[in-house]
């Protein structure tokens, strides 16, 4: 796919924040196997109903298709399904949104059922509003007038397909939710004497989740430098001392404008996050955009009511920023995020002793409060 990215900004979405997200989409598009050609920002506070962009930048934007040969066009905003109907017949490439690609990859990503049936669920609620219309444009192969054609009658049947579908997987996620609690309270039953802490890992995709569980807990874990390397929630215990144990819980990352059918979807899996003791709320100090990336987090966590937790950041990759552990001590970038703050690199497992003395700390104090 060689695609053109197109984006919007304004007061309320920055030029430089937008640049951000179209660096973010064009990562997107990467991991899937694109190419992107280069990209188009129109000043513009909303998006046109019709069209997204205003009339003359949708000019400029054929002109550089044709030019570019691009044979696809990506918005890094979510397409109503009359902007998405009216962009194709325009630009005659095929067209895409942000809600496209991550969905693609977690498509691709997903490995366990929970997860496939969480991203097939997440598809179906993006495509069933998709629908309308498409019937009126494919019924002017029936007869007269008030006649229902073979398009509409084919949408209504794909509709009512996809809403049997939607029930259907709804009730086998509750299923596997019944069965995660279940298995939840015999995990986390304390044995006698034992303090037992929570910890949910949360981030933005990318920045060291896995990698600082397994740094943390000791225990084997699948990483990869790539967006979404895991969908699945896992747990693994670390005992820190006889009568303490902790156990942390790594969850799916988190991007700038996470499509809401993804939210709605991974509700099941995220409800760790509510039920933790404390969030490590895990930093990529490398990223240029990382204050907004926390921003981000934050506003996901306040989606899934976890706003108000004990949180501790872990400020990772500080080995991409300097050369010792000493040196990464006395890096200011705790400051920026207030609160319980640690730098570290996972990788090098820096600081990592201190980070855990901070969330047990977090964790007590909660409790007493």
């Amino acid at each position: 796919m060689r695609a053109v990215l197109v984006g919007i900004w304004g007061k309320e979405n920055p030029k430089e924040a937008s640049k951000e997200s179209i660096k973010e989409l064009r990562e997107l598009l990467k991991a899937l196997g694109g190419h992107a050609l280069g990209y188009l920002l129109q000043r513009k506070e909303e998006p046109d109903r019709r069209f997204y962009l205003g009339a003359g930048k949708l000019e400029e934007l054929k002109a550089v298709v044709k030019g570019t040969k691009a044979d696809a066009v990506v918005f890094d905003d979510f397409l109503s399904p009359a902007q998405l109907s009216n962009l194709e017949r325009e630009l005659r490439v095929k067209v895409l949104d942000r809600t496209d690609l991550v969905l693609e990859i977690f498509t691709r990503r997903a490995k366990s059922k929970e997860a496939k049936l969480q991203v097939e669920l997440a598809r179906l609620m993006h495509e069933l509003p998709r629908l309308q219309g498409k019937g009126k444009s494919l019924s002017r192969l029936g007869g007269g007038l008030g006649a229902r054609g073979p398009g509409e009658q084919e949408t209504e049947i794909r509709r009512r397909l996809i809403k049997k579908r939607i029930h259907r997987i709804k009730q086998e996620l509750e299923e596997i939710k019944r069965r995660r609690r279940e298995q939840r309270k015999r995990r986390e039953r304390p044995r006698h004497g034992e303090e037992l802490l929570k910890v949910a890992i949360v981030g933005y995709t990318n920045a060291g989740k896995s990698t600082l569980m397994k740094a943390l807990t000791k225990k084997d874990v699948f990483t990869a430098d790539m967006p979404f390397a895991t969908l699945d929630t896992r747990t693994s215990a670390r005992t820190l001392a006889p009568g303490l144990r902790l156990l942390f819980t790594d969850t799916v990352g988190f991007i700038r404008k996470l499509p809401p059918e993804l939210i709605e979807s991974f509700k099941a899996t995220l409800e760790e996050v509510s039920e933790a003791d404390v969030i490590l709320h895990v930093v990529d100090l490398s990223e240029e955009g990382w204050l907004d990336a926390v921003e981000t987090v934050k506003g996901i966590l306040k989606e899934l009511s976890a706003d108000e937790k004990p949180v501790v950041y872990a400020l990772n990759k500080a080995d991409r920023l300097v050369e010792t552990e000493e040196e990464a001590k006395a890096l200011p970038h705790p400051a920026f995020v207030g609160g319980r703050a640690v730098t570290v690199s996972a990788v090098k497992r820096w600081g990592l002793d201190r980070l855990l003395e901070e969330v047990v700390k977090a964790g007590r104090e909660a409790r007493r409060a």
